[in-house]
Parts: C-alpha cells; structure tokens; sequence
C-alpha cells in the first residue's frame, strides 16, 4: 500500500515522506502522518508517539538496514522525552532546525544531486543500469510487491564485489494481464522470447549486454526445478530446440534458462529478471516515456504500430507495440527487433541517468513502484535491500563504455525460420565476455591489455609445425576434445607428431601446456596455433629426451578446435553492435 492507501490524508506527496535521521545523516521514509494534520488518524499518532520513542524495523526489513519510523512535524515533546522527538520532520531538500546546545551534529547535507541519487539504487538495480548510488526503500510497503522465483542451483548463488556481474533479463510473451488478450496466443504459457545476458565488467569500466536469439537452434541442459505447488521435477535435456523453450515449455522455469546460457556461452549467471508485457508497459509510463527514432514511416499490421519517420517519445502500449514490431523494420526478421530493443533500451538508459529523473523525488517513486512490481526475480534478490546493493555495484558504468551486441548467428540451412551458431564469430564474443575484455575503447582496459599482451610475450623462434612433439589429454574439457583438436592439429596445422591420449589423469581448471626447456621453440609454436596465453604455459626445470613430446592438457575453457583460449581483445569488425550512450534511428 502507498502513504496515501494508509490512512493518510489525500494529496500527500511520497517525496513528503522522506525525512533526515539525524543519527546517521541519511534519509529515511517516513509513513506515520504529521501530528499537525487535522484528521482524526493524526491525532492518534500524536498522541501515540508523544514522549520517549523506540527505534524499531518493520518486521520483514533487511537484517542490518536501519528501518526506524522518524519524528514528527510539530509533535510535542513530553517531560524527559527522547531526542528523537525534537527532531524537525522535513523531506530531502528542506531546512532542519538548528541542533541544540550539547546535541551530537547532524551530517553536512548532500547536494541536490547526490540527494537524488540516493532514491535510485534499488530500482534501477532491476532496470540493471545501476544510476544510483543507494536507495533507502527498505520497507515492508515494496519489499511487498516483490515476486521472486527460485534459481534451483543454477547461479552462483548471488554476486560478488570482487568478480564480474552477470544478470539475465528474459521478456517473456505470455498474454496475462489486462489488455493483452488482443495479442493472440492467449492460452501460451510463454517462452523466453527476449533474452539480454548483461556482464558487468570486475573493475566496474565497462559492460556489455548480449541479446540471444529466441530462434536460435541450440541444447537445453537438464533442467532440476522447483514447480509453483512446491514439487520437484527433473526435466530431461533436448538438444536442436530453440532458445526460447528453455522457459514455459515442460514445466521450465527461469533457472533452466539460466543453464541453457550458461551452456551456450560459458558463463555462470548470478541473477535474472523476467519481464512480461504489463511491465514494459508500466515501466515505460512510470518515466514519463521513452523517446525513439524512425529513419522511416512504419505501419506494422502485426504489432498495430503505426509512426511517422522522425523522433516520437512512446510509453504504455506504443511502447510495448515498438519492443513487437518487426515486420516493418530491418529485413523484417526477429534479428531486426533484437536491434530496435536494443536501442530502445539504450534510451530508457538515457532518460534515465538524465536529470529530469534523478532530481524528481515522485518520478522515482513511481518507478519503484512499477519496478517491484512489474518484474519477476530470482530468490537471491528478493528483497529491496539487495537490489540496492546490486543497484550500487552497476552504478558506476558509464553508457559511453556500454555495448549492446546480438550473439553470431546464421541462417539455418535447415530451416530458414531458425539460426545456428556462426561458429567463426560467437566463441570470439564469448571468450570475450569470460575473460572481462570490454567492446569499447575503455582507457584503463586498453592499458590493461597492452600490458598483458607484453607480459604473455614468448620470446625467441618458433619451430616447424612438422616439428612439434605433443600428447594431448581431456582434463576436463567436453567429451571428445581431445580428439577434435588431434584431428585439428593434423589436418590444418600439419602437427602430425601428436597424439590422443584420452583422459587425463587429473583434470585441470584451464588448458595447460607442459614443456621441458629445450622444447620452448615447440610451445611458441604450438600457443601461436591454440592462441594459448603465457600463464598457460608450464615449463619444467629439466630438458627432455629427443623423442618425449610436450603435455598439452585440455581444461573447461576448450570449447572447439581452432578457436584461440585466449579471449581476442577487439570484437569480430562485422558483428552488431551499438553503446548505450549513441541514439541509432530504426531503418
């Protein structure tokens, strides 16, 4: 319920609800009524809170947030009462009363723009551009709206400080909710049709936000999940499904499609956040819109979006209508909305960060009121708390050093309404993203890797591709490695002296090479092929026999032959791509 639904009076501003705790020189949210007011409901709080107060926490408030209830306006002070009950009442921006005599001094005041600030960490944490810096929206009134969903094991349990953040949005299109009955597939209990796998970089500098395909041909692990009447089933892996059925079909719920990106691109999701049409509607109306750009006129019978060429700012259902159209856009595929929800999206994180939200108390009110509402979570942020803390961890990424790219794909020869991995390109981006190198020009990136790559440098020549000696094993690498890169390393690079020799004894956290050191011009040529990184390299103290070959041990990070376990520091040229900073008019 808000301040309003409480018993308060009608017309009371939420941003009148924020009060300084002298104690801590933060803002906290007041929802009891001044004393001042004359309705009956005051009164009793009056006279209620006159005296001595308690500081208290709501009962389902945060362990270690500080929840208490802050004085009120123009209440009296009873004989021996508290020092709370001196306090002025006022919301962010007002006048405090001078701090009496012996009286422990509040903390200096915040600017207007650091005040608003505090407002933004937990709702833009579920809108993962992390614009604020806190957000004091601990209480039961939106700890409430929340709607969370188990993980069943499938993250990492939560993220970290001192790692990179990964979090998957899913867009569902399951029709419930009012008004969307005139959508059509009114009974699908919906699919994973739009999927943004957004990695934060460990140093915070940059991120990179990965739209999967819902087309995409791909294998769906096997899937243990915890059902909504709280039974456990264990669905069974498919492999040549689409993307989009790892959510809704068979009983799957988010945490499956949490295993199906992990599969596909190797990195392990910390959280997601599911969105179905009501929230992009609510979302997009709860900051006054989002403005876009046409290159041309459209009129999709589809998605009943009907624009002029030009600039248009959309909100409620155009918006929705807009993120659906695709008929009229590109080459009319689902590819071509993945590009205008891209850009939609980099401009909801403009308006954003802009001035016109932060510094409007109400605006963000709204917008954590249609957040926490709005989306679905994982069970591990599912309290206003820890999107906060989620919230300030994303806050620092500039829109500038933010990239929104698509995973590589191509046409299905199979079937023209799918697409396959473009083998060639996605284990690039990929590797890319595993190893927390950034798609944009980020200055303490590029200094970073220039610095590694002179680091990694093998010195000295390189032996003949004839004349390398190497016995691969399997330690830990998909089943069939070390086959696939024998038969790599024969038939393309002309390694003939090398050899299978299955599993190895003990598997290994990353892909090693052992060599002796008469055998270094052997390793340099064999790192060049494999795109193998200097930490890979294990040289031993002793030389070798003119006859022992090198130990090339595959780890997890092997994904396919020929494709470098070094991630590339620039993406492929030709890849889609765009930052969040640049607006991109859809053609």
């Amino acid at each position: 319920m808000d301040a309003q639904g409480r018993g308060r009076d009608e017309g009371i501003d939420p941003a009148d609800q924020w009060v300084l705790n002298p104690d801590t020189g933060d803002y906290e949210l007041r929802l009891t009524p001044s004393s001042g007011r004359s309705s009956a409901s005051a009164g009793t709080s009056e006279a209620r809170t006159a005296g001595p107060r308690r500081r208290s926490k709501p009962e389902t408030a945060p362990p270690g947030d500080r929840a208490s209830v802050p004085p009120q306006r123009g209440g009296r002070r009873a004989a021996g009462g508290g020092r709370g009950d001196r306090d002025e009442a006022r919301k962010p921006g007002g006048r405090a009363a001078p701090p009496a005599t012996g009286r422990r001094k509040a903390k200096p005041r915040k600017s207007r723009k650091k005040k608003a600030l505090v407002w933004t960490g937990g709702v833009l944490a579920f809108l993962l551009l992390g614009t604020g810096t806190a957000g004091y929206l601990v209480y039961q009134h939106f700890n409430g709206n929340i709607t969370a969903v188990s993980t069943d094991g499938a993250g990492t349990g939560g993220f970290s400080k001192d790692r990179a953040i990964n979090v998957l949005v899913i867009g569902t299109d399951k029709r419930t909710g009012e008004g969307n009955e005139g959508y059509g597939d009114a009974g699908s209990v919906g699919h994973a049709d739009t999927n943004i796998l957004f990695h934060v970089s460990k140093d915070r500098t940059n991120a990179t936000a990965l739209s999967i395909p819902r087309d995409l041909i791909t294998d769906i692990p096997n899937c243990p999940t915890k059902l909504e009447d709280g039974s456990e089933k264990d669905i069974p892996a498919t492999s040549g499904d689409r993307f989009n059925t790892s959510l809704g079909q068979s009983d799957r719920t988010p945490s499956c499609t949490m295993r199906t990106v992990t599969e596909l691109t190797g990195l392990k999701v910390d959280h997601f956040m599911v969105a179905d049409f009501n929230a992009v509607k609510s979302l997009t109306t709860a900051v006054d819109g989002v403005k876009v750009c046409l290159a041309k006129d459209i009129d999709d019978k589809d998605s009943h979006l009907k624009l002029s060429k030009g600039e248009h700012t959309l909100q409620g259902e155009q918006a929705l209508a807009f993120l659906r159209t695709r008929h009229s856009v590109g080459f009319g595929s689902d590819l071509s909305r993945i590009e205008i929800q891209q850009q939609f999206l980099s401009s909801l994180m403009r308006k954003l960060k802009s001035n016109d939200t932060l510094t409007s108390p109400t605006k963000m009110w709204t917008l954590a009121e249609a957040a926490t509402k709005a989306l679905t979570v994982d069970d591990n942020i599912a309290d206003i708390n820890q999107l906060r803390k989620l919230g300030m961890e994303l806050a620092s990424v500039d829109p500038k050093n933010i990239t929104f790219t698509t995973v590589p794909v191509l046409d299905n020869p199979d079937d023209k309404a799918t697409v396959i991995l473009d083998k060639s390109k996605a284990p690039q981006v990929f590797s890319m993203m595993r190893e927390d190198v950034s798609f944009t020009a980020v200055e303490k990136q590029e200094k970073a890797a220039a610095k590694a790559k002179n680091d990694a440098k093998l010195k000295g020549e390189m032996a003949d591709a004839a004349d390398v000696r190497v016995d691969v094993f399997n330690g830990g690498a998909p089943a069939g490695s070390a086959q696939s890169a024998l038969d790599w390393l024969q038939n393309e690079e002309g390694v003939l002296k090398s050899t299978n020799k299955a599993n190895a004894p003990e598997n290994v956290k990353k892909t090693q090479l052992v060599y002796a050191p008469n055998q270094a011009d052997q390793a340099r040529r064999l790192a060049d092929m494999m795109g193998l990184s200097a930490s890979a390299l294990k040289p031993t103290t002793t030389d070798a026999g003119e006859m022992d070959p090198m130990v090339l041990t595959l780890g997890p990070d092997f994904k396919e032959a020929g494709s470098p376990l070094s991630a590339p520091q620039k993406a492929p040229d030709d890849i889609q791509r765009v930052e969040a900073d640049k607006a991109v008019c859809a053609k």
